[in-house]
């Protein structure tokens, strides 16, 4: 089941980014689910369709979800032709993304694996 926790600090859109996430990763969401369209989803979270859309979208960029069209959005296989599995692929999106806001703050790569590594031991 899907929640957002309104007094996280963490925005809804990355909430719900996480929560498929681990379940994929935890086999609660298998490969070749179908997932609830944006709009149902908003309205049973009680949330901006915007914001779903916003989850997915990312989702589908990290290689853990794949729409198809009008027939919707539904969970890719763990493994497929060298694919990592969706965890794996999540990570190295999110480190991708670290490594492109370090090199626009002008930090040096010694001081940005600094303070992920600051962050893993957190």
């Amino acid at each position: 089941m899907l929640r957002i926790d309104p007094t996280s600090a963490e925005p809804p859109f990355a909430q719900l980014r996480g929560q498929i996430i681990a379940q994929v990763s935890e086999g609660v969401l298998a490969p070749g689910d179908r997932l609830p369209t944006v709009r149902r989803l908003a309205g049973d979270l009680g949330i901006a369709p915007n914001t779903v859309a916003r989850a997915y979208r990312e989702l589908e960029a990290d290689g853990v979800l794949e729409g198809r069209g009008r027939a919707g959005t539904f969970v890719r296989a763990t493994v497929t032709a060298g694919r990592a599995a969706p965890a794996a692929v999540s990570a190295r999106a999110a480190a991708e993304r670290y490594a492109e806001l370090s090199r626009t703050l002008g930090l040096e790569p010694a001081a940005a694996l600094a303070l992920v590594r600051q962050a893993l031991e957190a």
